[in-house]
């Protein structure tokens, strides 16, 4: 008999993904067979999963929290904005589309058919599902047809548990001002509430605790001091990014454009936990530093857009200057089209038809095409000979002199290029800089001696959040109110 739990929030970027994985390691760790779930998520930052689709990286590292692979059906619906007002829709894993906010509004509705059908095959894997919502319950105006929050709770009958975020102020109202804009449905779904992000003495909200108990009614499953070992785990939004990758301040000067569309910056998080790393995620409106060692452009979910950001910021003149004085430049996907000679989109799969002049570090040249590469791959870094994997996520067809000198080599297939003295590089492939040795063979080229551990320092953070979470939340009374998961 599957049960199910749901955790919304008061607002975006109130933990809830992280408390969600914590709470997944600490069913698991009591034997509870336990999947993550998130309806509907928006982000940039995929992963690529074993059944050849992609999801949100949030609910991949809730996966490893679980302790197994990533599956689509734990992120059906998956919104990954290309503009102000558009994004790519990503239904179970696939492309579905491309539509603007407002039609969305209009047509999301159509999409809980698909996010109940994963769920109900999620629910015959496991004992316990943990669902996270996204945003806010409280944005009565998203209401309508909502698939991510309150209308699927009520959908599947799940009962929620809401969560504040203390640490911007507020939570009181937070929490009791959600309670005041649902209708009586919605209200009756949610059965506790937990307050998040908190530090200091937490005598000092007891009070503050018992108010909310008060006004609303819900019991209290804890109050959670902020976990301080969150940098050590990989981040969903780039502004998680920030804080960590301003945090070196001495050592070799790794410097990362902030592209508007930037994606998949967790190729940065291995590199952000070196402690010989001077992590530069540069801003707009700021310079390429000049001590740069190395410039890491990233990938991008507009590549071409990003790429007359990246000029109009005049970071190719930076860029310019920062070669000649011998700095290394590493591009990966998105970044790595921009280094190029060219970028053709004949499909007009970015906007208009158009054909772009690259960078023009490396001899190559990119057409966008409109197949989606989604792969898990194994491989090795020729120089070193160090072992790694990586998956690529991507569009687009990259070809030129300069891949005749690849730079990886992945499944036995050249992967990349780079200049003719090294200097300058590129692929396709994320999650390189996972991979220990390639790391440290790859950071030893630019003089850093590197014993780090990647992967088993986000396990061993995954454990301390466990232990924080059965620390501060009553875990007992969380898996009381979960329900069983009705047949559909």
């Amino acid at each position: 008999m599957t049960k199910a739990i749901m955790i919304q929030g008061t607002g975006s970027n109130v933990g809830k993904s992280m408390i969600v994985a914590g709470l997944i390691r600490a069913a698991t760790r009591r034997g509870v067979v336990t999947r993550p779930f998130k309806p509907q998520n928006m982000s940039n930052n995929a992963a690529v999963t074993e059944d050849g689709g992609e999801i949100g990286r949030a609910q991949a590292l809730q996966a490893r929290a679980a302790g197994v692979p990533p599956h689509t059906d734990m992120n059906p619906i998956l919104l990954k904005p290309q503009s102000a007002t558009g994004a790519q829709i990503i239904v179970q894993g696939q492309i579905a589309g491309h539509q603007e906010a407002a039609a969305f509004g209009k047509n999301k509705a159509t999409l809980m058919p698909a996010v109940m059908q994963s769920f109900q095959r999620l629910a015959g894997t496991c004992d316990l599902i943990i669902v996270e919502g996204a945003g806010s319950p409280a944005e009565t105006n998203l209401r309508a047809g909502d698939i991510a929050n309150m209308g699927f709770a009520t959908a599947a009958g799940v009962p929620v548990v809401l969560m504040g975020d203390i640490d911007r102020g507020g939570v009181i109202a937070q929490i009791v001002g959600t309670q005041a804009v649902l209708d009586a449905a919605d209200r009756a779904t949610i059965r506790g509430f937990a307050v998040n992000k908190f530090r200091g003495d937490r005598s000092l909200f007891d009070a503050g605790r018992d108010d909310i108990v008060a006004r609303t009614g819900w019991p209290s499953l804890g109050v959670i001091p902020w976990f301080d070992q969150a940098h050590r785990l990989p981040a969903e939004d780039v502004m998680d990014l920030v804080p960590r990758a301003r945090s070196g301040g001495t050592g070799c000067v790794i410097a990362v454009p902030r592209l508007p569309r930037i994606s998949n910056f967790d190729d940065l998080d291995p590199l952000a936990a070196e402690p010989g790393i001077d992590l530069r995620l540069i801003e707009p409106g700021h310079p390429l530093p000049g001590n740069a060692d190395l410039v890491l452009m990233v990938g991008s979910k507009a590549t071409i857009s990003d790429l007359e950001a990246f000029r109009a910021e005049g970071w190719d003149t930076d860029l310019q200057a920062h070669v000649r004085r011998g700095g290394r430049v590493l591009g990966l996907c998105g970044g790595y089209q921009m280094l190029g000679r060219s970028i053709a989109d004949p499909h007009g799969i970015e906007g208009s038809p158009c054909t772009v002049a690259g960078l023009g570090h490396l001899d190559v040249e990119t057409v966008m095409a409109p197949i989606k590469h989604l792969s898990l791959k194994e491989g090795v870094h020729p120089a070193s000979g160090t072992r790694l994997n990586g998956y690529e996520i991507h569009i687009g067809e990259t070809t030129g002199p300069d891949c005749a000198r690849s730079w990886l080599s992945f499944n036995g297939q050249p992967e990349g290029a780079s200049s003719a003295n090294g200097q300058i590089a590129g692929c396709y492939l994320h999650g390189i800089f996972a991979a220990d040795a390639f790391r440290q063979a790859y950071l030893a080229e630019l003089g850093v001696s590197s014993k780090h551990g990647y992967e088993a320092g986000v396990d061993a953070a995954l454990d301390a959040l466990a232990d924080h979470v059965e620390r501060y939340m009553n875990v007992d009374l969380l898996l009381s109110l979960a329900r069983k998961v009705r047949n559909a």
